[in-house]
């Protein structure tokens, strides 16, 4: 099934290059992501005193933004506040009967894929239809992943809660926080003071070939990495979230990775000293610190040959320590050829500057 898809398609507009991600964004006097087996508290590593938030807490942003601000068909979604199943969702993007068992040809997998942007990214699984050439449970491996992210700075649990009165959800939610169940009750409203929270993820161009995943897809991401959770997270407890900074490394290598950039992020003072883990449990706004990525700029001048183009964005109000750029705002890096070096660049897109 899967060759025939890609022999029908424009295999020109998919994209060609891999790409890695590193995204942090700040949350203040909220709850990122309520943990459904824990009374809704935030997610917590509490061995490590560290905030957590499931990568498909961060997908559930995007999708809601493509689908709310850019008109985009999106799978994995609600109606009218309440989950519609896959079966159902199939149904409706393909205008066919919602039925017990779902036949479908392997020419409307490609209309399918073509439609629906959130598979194209982040892939789906599909119970209950049979596909002409394939099993019943059908499974889209996306090309865009997420590990889970976590806070940078020292998180002591959850503020002390209020009890609350409102219409609840009550029963178990989904790992979406999606419920379609409801009552009057009696609750509490866990919060954490201030979370610095990092993501890492990676773009496959190899399975960007199964889901259709083109360059346009590519520039709705990013522009709802940087404005789906300001626009999305509106509700009572998740107000407070702001992105901070985005970075998309795009590799002109198909076998490389740098690996998880998180690991070069530092948090400093605004003198530059760094702070201590220990240190960073009192921070309450970026105005008190620096993300230093002095050590993420040397990976890439290490590995400049295996880099095409590095995509950027930054909240104005974000200090930003050692990504310190020449006057023509590109990144340089020297390679050797025949005992001799020579110096390139690697291009930096501004996406402040627009998606182009």
């Amino acid at each position: 099934m899967v060759e025939s898809i890609k022999k029908e398609n424009d295999v020109n507009q998919i994209i060609s290059n891999n790409s890695e991600i590193l995204f942090i964004y700040d949350a203040k006097m909220c709850n990122p992501n309520g943990d459904p087996d824990d009374e809704n508290k935030p997610r917590m590593d509490y061995d490590r005193s560290v905030n957590l938030v499931s990568d498909l807490r961060l997908k559930r942003y995007i999708r809601d933004y493509l689908m709310d601000y850019k008109n985009q068909v999106i799978f994995v979604r609600k109606i009218d506040k309440a989950n519609v199943n896959a079966k159902k969702s199939l149904s409706i993007i393909l205008g066919i009967e919602d039925k017990k068992q779902i036949e479908i040809a392997d020419g409307q997998v490609n209309d399918f894929l073509k439609k629906a942007t959130d598979v194209r990214m982040f892939g789906a699984i599909i119970p209950d239809v049979k596909f002409e050439s394939s099993k019943s449970n059908t499974i889209f491996t996306g090309p865009i992943q997420f590990n889970w992210g976590y806070s940078l700075n020292k998180i002591t649990g959850p503020m002390d809660s209020n009890g609350i009165t409102s219409q609840f959800q009550t029963g178990k939610t989904s790992e979406e926080e999606e419920s379609t169940k409801g009552s009057g009750a009696m609750g509490k409203d866990f919060r954490v003071a201030y979370s610095i929270i990092a993501f890492h993820g990676i773009i496959s161009s190899k399975r960007a070939e199964y889901t259709f995943l083109t360059n346009n897809d590519l520039k709705l991401f990013d522009e709802a990495m940087i404005k789906a959770i300001p626009l999305e997270a509106t509700t009572r407890s998740k107000t407070g979230q702001s992105p901070l900074m985005y970075i998309r490394i795009e590799y002109n290598n198909p076998e490389f990775f740098i690996g998880d950039l998180r690991r070069y992020v530092k948090l400093t003072d605004q003198s530059g000293n760094e702070i201590t883990f220990d240190n960073t449990s009192k921070l309450s706004s970026p105005k008190e610190y620096k993300l230093d990525i002095s050590e993420l700029k040397k990976k890439l001048e290490i590995f400049g040959k295996n880099i095409s183009q590095v995509h950027f964005w930054k909240h104005e109000d974000m200090n930003i320590h050692g990504w310190n750029l020449g006057n023509d705002g590109k990144l340089k890096y020297e390679v050797e050829e025949n005992g001799k070096k020579e110096e390139k660049t690697i291009e930096i897109k501004d996406l402040a500057k627009g998606n182009n």
